[in-house]
């Protein structure tokens, strides 16, 4: 039975889950009918961070412009970005047992294409969730329901991976801000082009 996070809220994937190995992280979200008359592109993306919080190569976020990690260990499985069609709207595969042991964290995001240009903001996103399912089985392990109103935000941190002690855990943030995917990249680490 998967468990409903609220904001903040930090769980164990492995602890209750020994053996755990392949999982599929699933993000979702709607676009207000307001907004589905103009080109609505939301873009997935995970950051495969070191003890630092940044990624340690440009290889080390995959995006829908490297779909995979060297490692095998992160794998984007792509979806419908502008909110039809899929139950997730973007998928991105995790072998847990093949993630390198200098990322101790990835962070799952979501940011609106030329946002700017287009004046859109998740304002104009609802019912936006992650959740984590075992590969194997289909069973959803965990789920969290963003909540919050965004109001001038282009890209959005949905929640992370991380390990500690051994175990890997899922924290549930939905933390929002401006400047898109050139934003969060700088704030990882990752040099925009």
């Amino acid at each position: 039975m998967a468990v409903n996070l609220a904001k903040g809220q930090k769980v164990s994937l492995t602890k209750n889950n020994p053996g755990l190995k392949n999982i599929i992280v699933g993000l979702g979200w709607n676009i207000d009918s307001s907004a589905a008359s103009t080109a609505f592109d939301l873009d997935a993306s995970a950051f495969l961070l070191n003890s630092e919080g940044r990624v340690s190569e440009p290889k080390d976020f995959v995006f829908y412009g490297n779909l995979s990690h060297p490692s095998g260990a992160v794998m984007h499985k792509g979806g419908s970005p502008k909110g039809v069609g899929f139950a997730d709207n973007a998928k991105i595969k995790i072998n847990l047992s093949l993630i390198p042991a200098f990322v101790v964290r990835i962070a799952f995001t979501a940011t609106i294409y030329e946002a700017d240009e287009k004046n859109q903001t998740f304002s104009q996103v609802s019912n936006a969730y992650i959740r984590i399912y075992n590969e194997q089985t289909n069973e959803e392990l965990l789920r969290y329901n963003l909540s919050e109103d965004f109001s001038v935000e282009t890209a959005v941190v949905f929640g992370e991976l991380y390990k500690n002690n051994g175990e890997w855990k899922f924290n549930a943030m939905g933390n929002g801000s401006g400047g898109g995917l050139a934003a969060l990249c700088g704030n990882y680490g990752v040099e925009v082009g």
